[in-house]
């Protein structure tokens, strides 16, 4: 229920709520996101099969007002939309290497979607912005998530919360367990990562937990 808008080399831009009205553009962004995830893991069980690389994509989605329309000049022109909240999405896409993650939503969208279960992941600042935003993972729809992803997910937000208290040894424990449960998670590690370095070099009292991104 969305517009393909164009392709950028090896990447799709899509948007949703024009030019037809969308009041539930947000979900059909996350459907979408999910759909694709899923599409992946198939064609990903294939290349293993063949002994192929591994195959991943990543997808960054975020909600805001936009302008949409024809863009361009006489010579060349092209219906698209342009806006802060479509800068951000990209660069949500280029973090979802960060994290280990396919999917990378900001907080909007996030906001206006809720039967699904979100996993927050970070509070960030992006190149070009003075802003930082929350960003989460869709795991699933509520009642299609299973007992042990949501047990994980219950956990995750502990973490975060010890974390961003400057709880380390909390913080710590906790990453430990969600080691057993999910080994080899990039995200469990790059954590227990900054959980050290924090520790050499405390942050001052107001730290917010803001991650800083430098580059796009």
């Amino acid at each position: 229920r969305g517009t393909l808008d164009k392709y950028i080399g090896d990447a799709i831009m899509a948007f949703w709520g024009a030019p037809v009205s969308e009041p539930q553009h947000a979900r059909q962004g996350v459907i979408s996101a999910l759909a694709m995830q899923k599409a992946c893991e198939e064609v990903r069980q294939r290349f293993r099969a063949r002994g192929w690389p591994e195959f991943n994509i990543g997808v960054g989605l975020n909600s805001g007002s936009v302008r949409v329309g024809d863009m361009g000049s006489k010579v060349r022109k092209a219906y698209t939309a342009m806006g802060d909240p479509v800068n951000l999405a990209s660069r949500l896409e280029g973090r979802t290497k960060t994290y280990g993650v396919g999917i990378l939503v900001g907080e909007a969208t996030q906001g206006l979607v809720r039967d699904v279960v979100w996993k927050e992941l970070d509070l960030i600042k992006v190149k070009g912005k003075d802003t930082a935003v929350h960003v989460y993972e869709p795991i699933g729809f509520e009642g299609q998530v299973d007992a042990k992803a949501l047990d994980e997910v219950k956990l995750w937000h502990q973490v975060l919360k010890s974390y961003r208290s400057q709880a380390w040894d909390e913080a710590q424990a906790g990453l430990r367990g969600l080691d057993q449960l999910h080994p080899r998670c990039k995200l469990y590690a790059l954590y227990a990562e900054r959980v050290a370095e924090h520790r050499r070099s405390p942050p001052p009292a107001d730290w917010a937990g803001v991650t800083v991104f430098a580059e796009k």
